[in-house]
Parts: C-alpha cells; sequence; structure tokens
C-alpha cells in the first residue's frame, strides 16, 4: 500500500492519491498537529472520507510515536545510553506546546456523521485501510436492542425506560451477558458497525447496545450520528467524554439545522393533556390500591404527594400557555429569557428542577415497567426533557442564575401560537381531552454557534467540519461562531470532458423558467417546463435526477404534466418514480429507480424529488444511475413561516448589535435566506458526480441562474463549467455531443449494481435491490459501454433491437413522401409458442419483480405497461404496427408475446402456485386438444371471485379464432362483460394472407394508404416531374443510410414516423441536427432535410439552418446549397 509523508506525518493510503486528496489531507493534519478548527469542502467523488480517515489515523500514531519516543528517550538519559539510533520524531512535544506523558493522553477520534447509514459506509472505507484502530459505533436502543419484550414497545422513550428497568434488575439475559462478550476477540480486534454488532448479538446472546458503550471506553475512534454530539440531553445519556478529543463532523451541511433543532421544542396541547391523563391515572390507581389495601404500586419509588405536585405544575403550566390570546395566523414573540419567568408559574424553577427531574424519571420507569398498562407517557418525557435543556449547567448560585440565564436564552426566542392541528396523528384518545384548541409553547435556538460554543467548551482538541457542499465557507463559519483557523475549497478529480453545467433560462417554446413564487403556478412557465424536461428525457441517457424546490410544487407541477400531456411523453421514454414523504415508501421507490435503470432493456428512468429531500442527500447515483440532474428552481425556505421570520429578524438584530465573532462577519436575515436556497441547489447538484471516472450534466432551470451573483453560490468545481446559451437548440446539440464524447472517452459498465441498500437515508425499510457482479461475465442487468459507445448517440432509444429490414424501415416512414411501401417477409412469432417460452423460463420472480417495478411509475401506470411490452417485444414500437398494416408481421408477434407474457406474470401474482399451475395446464391442454369445454371446465376457478374476472377474461387472446366467439357469449354470460369481440377475430390469419394476396392483384383506392394517394396521385397519369422528385427522394434516402449508418438511421426514422403522428417540430431537429452536424460532409445533408419537413413549419427550418451556417437574413440556405454543388462539379 503506497505511503507518504505529509508535514512530516507518515500517511498509508490504499492507492497514490491525486494533488486534490494530497491537499486535503495536508489540511487535516494541520488542524490535528496545531489543535485549531478547520472547515474543509471537498466535492462528492474526491475520497473525502477516506482522506480524512487515514489523514487522521496517521496522525493519531504518529502523535502515539512521540509519546513512546519521549519515555523510552527519559529512560535512555537516565541509564546515560544513546538515543542516535532513534528516529528523529521520538521525544518531540506536540505542535500546540503540549507535552503529553503517557498513552492514555493519545487523543480519542471521535466521527460523526448525520446517520447510521452514513455511518456504515466509513466504516467500511475504514476496512479498505491499512488502518485497524479499536473501533465502536454508538447507536440508539432503536438500532441495538435485541430483546422482544423491549422491541415491542411502540414508544421509544417507553423502550429507554423498560430496558433500563430490565437492567437494574438484571432481568435481561442479553444485558447479563455483555461483560463476558465485550472482550471476545472476534469483536474488539474487528472493524465492526452496528448491522455487525446485532449479528454478534444475536449468535451469542448479549446485548449489542451495552456492547458498544463496552467498546467506547477502549476505542481509538468512536462513531455516530452527530445529534449524539450536539444535544446535551443525548450526551449525557451515553457518556461521552470529549475532554481531548478530536471531534470530526462529516456531511456538515446539515450541523447548522441540527444545531438548532437539538436544543429546540414545542409544547403542544396534546403532550400537555398526555402528561395530565398519564398522572391522573397513576393517583386513581393509587387510591383504589389504598382502599383495597393493595400493596402493588410499592415499586413506585416516588412519594404520591409529589405526583400530585407535579400534576398541579402540570395544570399551571397549560393555564400558563392559554392564558395568551393569540389570532391563528399570527403569534406571539418573547425574549429568550422569557421561558423561566413563564415556567416559574408552574413552580418549575433551578430550585425544583432536581426534585421535578428526578420524579419524572421515577414515574415513567414505573409506567413503563407496568404489565398490562398501555399508558402514553411521550407528555412527561417531553416535559422531562424541556427542564433538563431550560435549566442546564451545574448548581449555581443565586447571584450567578440571572447571569447564566441571560447567557443561555440569549440565542433563544419563545413564540406562543395557535394550535391549528385538529387531532393528534397518532390518534391518541386524550388528544381531544381539551375542550377548545389550546395554543403551542416554541422555544426556539437561532444560532447554531450555541451548540458549537457549548461542545468547544467541553475541552475538545479540536473540531473539524466537512462535506461536499459547505459554500460559501465564510457565511457557514459565521453560523458557527467559533474560530476556524483552518478552511479549503477543494478542487475536484474529473476532467472537463466530465462535466456539463447549463442555466436553461428558457424553454423550447422561448417561455422565461422561473419558480419563483408569483410565477411558479403561471400554466405558460408550467408547460414550457414540461417541454424542457420532456427534451432533455430524450438526450440525457440512463437515470436522470429531477429536483423540485418544495413537496407542494413538484405535486401540482406533475399534476398539470398529467393534465396536460407531458407526463405521457416524458414516460415514453421513461417511467417517472416520485419521492413521498414516507420512510418505507421512500425504500420501495428508489428501489424501483434503480431496478428500472439497471435494466439492460430500458431507457432509464426519472427520479422525481425535492431539495432538501432523502434523495438529495447521502443517497449514491453513481454512474447510470446519476447522469443528469434537473434543477427547477430556487428552493427558497418558505418566507412566512414564523420560525423563518424570526430567524431572519434575528440575525439582523445580531447585526445591529455587532456581535459577531471576531475575524467573521455575521450575515443578514437576508443574505442568509437566499444561502439557505443555494446550499439546497448544491446539495442536489453533487448527485451527478460520484468518483473520478463518472461524468453528467447538470441543468439549471430558472432564469434567476443566470446572473452572477448567483453562479456565485455555485461551488468552486462547478462554477468554471457553467454555460448560458440564447436558443434551447444549442443545448441540445452541446448535450448531444457531450454524452457522445464522454460515453466513447469512458467506457465503464453502464449497467452497474445498484446502491446498496444502506445508502437509504436512516429510517428506512432495507431494500432488495439485486446486486450484480462486476467481475462475473455480463448478467442481464449488465451492458458493456464499449458496445454502446460504437453508437451514434444514445438520446434516442436504447431498447435492444432486432435485425430488420431498414430499407422496409425508411420505405414506411416516407410513405407520405411519395416512397413505395414494401412488405416484410419475416413471419409472425405463433402465441402458443410464446406461451411455452414463458413457462420454460426458471426466474420467474425476476419477471414478477420487472412488473411490479413498472407499477412504481406514479405518474402513468397504463403507459409504462405498454412500455414494458415494447421493452419485451423489441425494438419495434407497438403503435407503430397498430397505425401501419404495412409494417413486418414480426412487430405483431412480438406484441403478442409481451402480451402473453405480461398476463402470465400478472396471473402468477394474483393467484396461488396451485391455481396458477391448473391454469396453465387447461391452457396446455387445449393448445393439444382444441377443445373449448375443456378450457372453459379447466379455468372456471377464475369466475368465482370478482376480482379475478379480469383474468378469465384475459384468456381471451390465447382462445383460438373459430372458438372466439363462444368464449366471448360465455365470458359476457359468466362475468357480465364482453371480451370486445368482432367478426374479424373468427377469421384464421392463412386466410387474412390468403385473402390479402388475392385483394392485392386489384387493388380499389378505398384500400390504399391516404397519404400515399395523396402524394402519388394516379400511375396512369404521372408526370415525368413525379418521377424525378421520387427518383431524388430515393436518392436522399440512400445518401442518409450511408452517412449515419444502420443506428442512425433508424433513430432518425423514428424521429420522422413520431414527427408524422404529433407534428413535434422541436423533437424532429433535435434529432436530425444531433445527427447531421457531427461530420461537416453530412450538413449538406441537413439542407436537403428541408423536404420532409412540413410547409407550415419550414420558414422556422430555414431560419435555424441560416444560424448554423451562418447566413445572413436573405440568403436561402437551398441557394448555398446548389451553389456549392455546382462549384465542386466545376471543380471536377
Amino acid at each position: 500500500m503506497p505511503s507518504l509523508t505529509l508535514d512530516g506525518v507518515r500517511v498509508e493510503f490504499p492507492f497514490t492519491p491525486y494533488e486534490c486528496q494530497k491537499d486535503y489531507m495536508m489540511k487535516v493534519i494541520e488542524c490535528l498537529k496545531n489543535g485549531v478548527n478547520g472547515i474543509l469542502e471537498s466535492p462528492t467523488g474526491t475520497g473525502k472520507t477516506l482522506c480524512l480517515l487515514c489523514a487522521t489515523l496517521a496522525w493519531r500514531e504518529h502523535f502515539k510515536d512521540g509519546i513512546l519516543g519521549r519515555i523510552i528517550a527519559e529512560r535512555l538519559k537516565e541509564n546515560n545510553t544513546s538515543a542516535d539510533n532513534f528516529p528523529e520524531s521520538w521525544g518531540a512535544s506536540s505542535e500546540d506546546g503540549s507535552m503529553p506523558t503517557s498513552c492514555t493522553d493519545v487523543p480519542k477520534i471521535i466521527y460523526a456523521s448525520r446517520t447510521h447509514s452514513q455511518l456504515t459506509q466509513v466504516v467500511n472505507e475504514l476496512k479498505n485501510t491499512s488502518y485497524k484502530p479499536k473501533v465502536s459505533v454508538l447507536g440508539s436502543r432503536e438500532q441495538l436492542c435485541i430483546n422482544p419484550e423491549v422491541m415491542r414497545q411502540e414508544s421509544n422513550h417507553i423502550k429507554v425506560h423498560l430496558c433500563r428497568a430490565k437492567v437494574s434488575t438484571r432481568s435481561c439475559v442479553f444485558y447479563n451477558n455483555v461483560e463476558e462478550k465485550s472482550t471476545d476477540k472476534g469483536l474488539v480486534e474487528q472493524i465492526v458497525d452496528v448491522e455487525d454488532l446485532v449479528k454478534f448479538g444475536n449468535k451469542h446472546r448479549s446485548c449489542p447496545y451495552y456492547l458498544s458503550r463496552s467498546l467506547k471506553q477502549q476505542a481509538d475512534i468512536i462513531f455516530m450520528p452527530y445529534n449524539y454530539l450536539l444535544d446535551p440531553k443525548s450526551r449525557r445519556a451515553q457518556s461521552i467524554d470529549l475532554a481531548g478529543s478530536v471531534v470530526i463532523f462529516d456531511e456538515a451541511h446539515n450541523v447548522e439545522r441540527t444545531c438548532e433543532e437539538s436544543t429546540s421544542f414545542d409544547m403542544t396541547p396534546y403532550d400537555l393533556a398526555s402528561a395530565i391523563n398519564a398522572l391522573t391515572r397513576l393517583l386513581n390507581d393509587h387510591v383504589q390500591e389504598a382502599s383495597f389495601a393493595d400493596t402493588s404500586s410499592q415499586g413506585l419509588k416516588t412519594d404520591i404527594q409529589v405526583v400530585a405536585k407535579l400534576k398541579e405544575a402540570v395544570l399551571k403550566l397549560e393555564a400558563a400557555i392559554d392564558s395568551f390570546e393569540v389570532s391563528d395566523d399570527k403569534g406571539i414573540t418573547r425574549p429568550g429569557i422569557f421561558i423561566y419567568e413563564l415556567l416559574e408559574k408552574a413552580h418549575l424553577t433551578y430550585d425544583t428542577k432536581e426534585a421535578m427531574s428526578e420524579a419524572l424519571e421515577q414515574i415513567i420507569g414505573y409506567l413503563a415497567g407496568q404489565p398490562g398498562i398501555f399508558l402514553n407517557t411521550s407528555g412527561l418525557q417531553k416535559l422531562l426533557d424541556i427542564i433538563q435543556l431550560v435549566f442546564c449547567g451545574k448548581e449555581l448560585a443565586q447571584k450567578d442564575r440571572q447571569m447564566v440565564m441571560e447567557t443561555n436564552t440569549a440565542h433563544f426566542k419563545v413564540h406562543i401560537h395557535k394550535d391549528t392541528q385538529k387531532k393528534q396523528k397518532n390518534g391518541d384518545p386524550w388528544a381531544l381531552s381539551t375542550k377548545k384548541p389550546g395554543n403551542i409553547l416554541s422555544y426556539w435556538c437561532f444560532s447554531p454557534g450555541f451548540s458549537m460554543q457549548d461542545l468547544k467548551s467541553q475541552g475538545v482538541r479540536c473540531i473539524i467540519l466537512t462535506s461536499g457542499t459547505l459554500s460559501p465557507l465564510s457565511s457557514f463559519a459565521s453560523e458557527m461562531r467559533i474560530p476556524f483557523s483552518v478552511s479549503l475549497e477543494n478542487s475536484h478529480v474529473i476532467e472537463r470532458d466530465q462535466i456539463f453545467v447549463s442555466v436553461i433560462d428558457q424553454g423550447p417554446d422561448r417561455v422565461p423558467l422561473s419558480s419563483a413564487f408569483d410565477r411558479r403556478f403561471n400554466p405558460e412557465n408550467m408547460s414550457s417546463l414540461g417541454n424542457t424536461v420532456v427534451n432533455l428525457t430524450r438526450i440525457v441517457p440512463n437515470g436522470l435526477l429531477l429536483f423540485f424546490p418544495s413537496f407542494y410544487l413538484m405535486d401540482k407541477t406533475l399534476e398539470f404534466w398529467r393534465d396536460k400531456g407531458h407526463a405521457n411523453q416524458i414516460e415514453s421514454v421513461k417511467p417517472i418514480f416520485v419521492e413521498p414523504k414516507g420512510k418505507g415508501a421512500f425504500a420501495e421507490a428508489i428501489e424501483g429507480y434503480y431496478t428500472k435503470v439497471n435494466d439492460f432493456q430500458s431507457r432509464g428512468a426519472i427520479f422525481a424529488a425535492v431539495c432538501r429531500g432523502k434523495a438529495s442527500e447521502g443517497l449514491d447515483f453513481t454512474n447510470t444511475f446519476g447522469r443528469g440532474v434537473i434543477v427547477t428552481g430556487l428552493p427558497f425556505p418558505p418566507k412566512m413561516d414564523p420560525r423563518i421570520i424570526l430567524k431572519m429578524q434575528f440575525l439582523d438584530e445580531m447585526n445591529r448589535k455587532q456581535l459577531a465573532v471576531p475575524g467573521q462577519k455575521l450575515l443578514t436575515g437576508q443574505e442568509w435566506y437566499r444561502e439557505q436556497a443555494f446550499r439546497a441547489v448544491n446539495q442536489a447538484i453533487g448527485r451527478v458526480i460520484r468518483h473520478k471516472d463518472d461524468y453528467g450534466a447538470i441543468f439549471l432551470c430558472d432564469q434567476r441562474f443566470k446572473s452572477r451573483d448567483a453562479q456565485s453560490q455555485l461551488p468552486s468545481w462547478v462554477r468554471p463549467y457553467v454555460r448560458s446559451y440564447d436558443k434551447f437548440g444549442n443545448i441540445v446539440r452541446d448535450v448531444c455531443q457531450f454524452f457522445r464524447v464522454a460515453q466513447k472517452m469512458r467506457p465503464v459498465m453502464e449497467k452497474n449494481p445498484a446502491p446498496d441498500p444502506s445508502v437509504f437515508p436512516a429510517g428506512s425499510c432495507q431494500s432488495s435491490v439485486p446486486q450484480c457482479s462486476a467481475a462475473t461475465s455480463y448478467a442481464p442487468c449488465q451492458m458493456p459501454s464499449i458496445q454502446k459507445a460504437k453508437m451514434l448517440d444514445i438520446h434516442t432509444s436504447t431498447l435492444k433491437r432486432r435485425r430488420t429490414d431498414e430499407d422496409t424501415e425508411y420505405a414506411s416512414i416516407f410513405k407520405q413522401y411519395g416512397v413505395q411501401t414494401q412488405k416484410s417477409k419475416i413471419k409472425p412469432t405463433n402465441l402458443f409458442e410464446a406461451l411455452e417460452r414463458v413457462e420454460r423460463q426458471s426466474e420467474w420472480r425476476s419477471a414478477l419483480g420487472q412488473e411490479m417495478q413498472s407499477n412504481l411509475s406514479t405518474l402513468s401506470l397504463q403507459n409504462d405497461k405498454r412500455m414494458e411490452e415494447m421493452m419485451r417485444g423489441g425494438k419495434r414500437k407497438i403503435n407503430l404496427v397498430q397505425e401501419q398494416p404495412s409494417v413486418s408481421g414480426l412487430a405483431t408477434g412480438n406484441r403478442k408475446t409481451s402480451i402473453a407474457r405480461c398476463f402470465l406474470v400478472d396471473m402468477k401474482s394474483s393467484l396461488s402456485e396451485v391455481s396458477f399451475e391448473q391454469i396453465r395446464q387447461a391452457l396446455q391442454s387445449y393448445k393439444q386438444n382444441d377443445n373449448l369445454d375443456n378450457l372453459l371446465s379447466g379455468t372456471s376457478l377464475l369466475i368465482h371471485d370478482p376480482h379475478t374476472y379480469r383474468l378469465f377474461r384475459g384468456l381471451y387472446p390465447f382462445v383460438r379464432p373459430h372458438h372466439r366467439k363462444a368464449f366471448d357469449e360465455k365470458c359476457r354470460e359468466l362475468t357480465g362483460t364482453s371480451c370486445g369481440y368482432e367478426p374479424k377475430h373468427s377469421i384464421r390469419k392463412d386466410e387474412k394472407s390468403s385473402g390479402a394476396s388475392h385483394s392485392g392483384d386489384q387493388p380499389t383506392e378505398a384500400q390504399l394508404d391516404e397519404e400515399q394517394t395523396k402524394l402519388e396521385g394516379d400511375k396512369e397519369t404521372e408526370s415525368a416531374e413525379d418521377e424525378l422528385q421520387k427518383r431524388n427522394r430515393t436518392v436522399f434516402l440512400t445518401d442518409m443510410r450511408r452517412a449515419l449508418g444502420p443506428d442512425g438511421s433508424v433513430k432518425l426514422y423514428r424521429a420522422i414516423h413520431a414527427y408524422k403522428i404529433t407534428d413535434n417540430y422541436e423533437n424532429l431537429v433535435t434529432t436530425a441536427v444531433a445527427l447531421l452536424t457531427e461530420k461537416d460532409e453530412d450538413f449538406s445533408l441537413l439542407i436537403k432535410f428541408t423536404n420532409v419537413i412540413r410547409p407550415h413549419h419550414k420558414k422556422q427550418y430555414k431560419a435555424m439552418l441560416k444560424e448554423l451556417m451562418g447566413l445572413s437574413a436573405n440568403t436561402d440556405p437551398d441557394s448555398r446549397e446548389q451553389t456549392e454543388t455546382e462549384n465542386r462539379q466545376s471543380t471536377a
């Protein structure tokens, strides 16, 4: 493993680091050696986590060696022995001037990230290094407890108190084994994460939660979610000693919000009602027990008089909060110190806090351990948390209290507002106990620096904040209110040809794009944005991420697109998966997206999400999972939110008082509001580049991104690549060229394994995304990109293609331009052969999984099923078969095959295994003996349940033509619905072909294609000019096929066919320009392409040609092309 020396520290690194990685590790070591704070930004994909681990652990070993060397040097000096043969670093004091004297002085590394899933990724990175430190991963009982009785509890705080009760009485068999197993070599000497701990605990019947706390004592590096550090209550509960430790916050872009939320609370009327109800029940139970001389409540160590006083305090607190008259839309705001005045009315003060806290602990623990009592104690727990938060710190003398209270509340505001929530979400019965809606007491922190200063006061050696998106660093540092001596805005490891960044200020229809409040719901704006996404969907390969400013705006926009047809156009190329608000539903949606992108038959998928949502943070969209990111606007926080208003007022107040940390400039309220939007944007666009060989495009679809001020807020590695365009067509051209070059330069595995389910945000359920091995031969979920790179472009369909007669395909599409249609000689596939092939497939689960994933497309289920049929049926589109009878029968056979396969998959998912086998045998028997009665008898189980009527009707395509009328009548009789029988359904295929051949001898005018008749006219009166036009078209087609090759020809063919049906000029020109501008010699074909353009579009098309050719407005491209042709002929 390569090693390098950075600032005197020898660092072992898994590979030769890039310059940006060396710069990052140098800054980390500088912070550690000098004991100063650092704020370091390094883009996602630069190996930030690996560099952070290696640099930190290398410095720790260096520090430890220094202590050992000093001890040895002192002993050598005592024995008058020379130390010349020992390293010079031995015996050197640390750079911060301290002189550690024992190995116990070696700092612990506290490594914190936002979620446990992110910590799992960090632990996996650590396993890839040569460093083998002692590790501990701290988690909650929610993740680590394996006691069935505790885990059955719904409330987290009930689990906590029940666990504590079992531990105190040693009635938990898992806890009783902790001491014995905590020294197990398989645990102590291995690098384990939360999942490994749980597996070990289940195997050895030992509690993982207390094992992790035991390992913490001797650990060199401790991993934990960073709310464990920032929340004083959690820090005390986990017994985290920070003195002399190095604290690292990875993914620190969320630290600001976590700091504020961990020290804030909202006390609702339902919390108070819950507390009152629990205390009342406890008092009533005591009265009943006293009357029957029952001693069962002896487990409650708190005197019953204390319980009564506690209830009285809660009632007074409720009355004090409700005494404020507030309107529905506005609240009352007071300075932070007002919280002490309010709580004093309920007799909650510094003098009573200890007694109240102890009584609440006893009561909650007692109620949690009572069998058969299902009593909600969340209100009591909330009250306990509030007391511990507001009255934090050690016992103070009376004279010092006022100063401490003013200091503690300087960054807070008290806000009392009306509770507009009609009922409690969890449906608790006591939630409706109040006669009228009460008020909510909110105690909000508006300075993350409050928590950071508290952390610094614990005696930490240094604090390092790092993330891929911290820009602008100066404002982020000023919010933390602690000095940062070291800072870094790192460069990226990627090259210029790996990133494309474009500001799209107007759509294809030249309507300005904006998500501003006054324009976001404007129909023209929403339609133009829809047209933009439709076009980008066609040219961005594989996975595409679509970010909206908010859930509400996303829902409204998707609804508009669904009504106006944009959604259907998008889903005809890529199905849309929408980020839900629920945790479990999110895991299902993202799994469906990954699977659809990984499907080698699909053209990818779109994941519509929101900035600041789960998809924008922490998820891995490597390679094909994120080839493009579309940001549809600036996600400003809701400006009318009381908390946002008060935050901006607080910052303005701090500026007026000039309370900034020396060397730092405080933000104004408006500056903070603006930067919140750009931080969310920066986090979203960071999804596109995940490693050094990745590539992708970023589209900023809002005219406000065009200003220099807005672009200056983007990350430093993005800013140099931002492009602005005057015309949408130029964007399409450059994006096509970008992906064409990127795919040829970086032939990676285009269909790569889906990310590990651990990337899902905390709380989401584990996914079962199928994994594919990159080391083995190509599986169905894999496809070598080298093969794809040979294509001219993949902005059109990338579905797997069967070999077809290219002349026939071109003839069918140019029918309206006078080219004779040809018949295909390929015979259609037999439907029962398709059934047999489906039966022989061994991986039924895979087929079923694909069907289920297609159902996850949240905008158009039916359209997605049609896409599934098209993908299973080959390159040829189904609608082409329906609208042009002359097209090869191969597509018809493939369509029937896909219908049969989808029907069987649907039937298998709806029936039991026994029922499905009975249906399958009935179909197989019908195929052999042609007996309709036996088929009806064998499938009769489908008519017993109305839910399976659709399956019975679905058998209609399997019925032979001479039986279809009888089957349709039987179906109408049994289910009440017809199968759609028509007389032509009873004609056999051989009869159809025979009739067609006879009628072909003497065709009538009604049988000819209408458009072809109009263009060709009567053959008897055909003029020489018509013959010349047909000859020119034939020459044009030949030249086109020669220039574009088979792949490009088919792409252009499909674009022209779509133009014929939809009259969508923009889509046709997008494809044509991308294909015919790659080579200079093909440009003349773009001029000849004018003949394909319909009359009402020709003026617009010629204007575009003039722009591309650099001609004046009065010059005709046709004349220019004719002149060049004559010049070449004269030269020859």
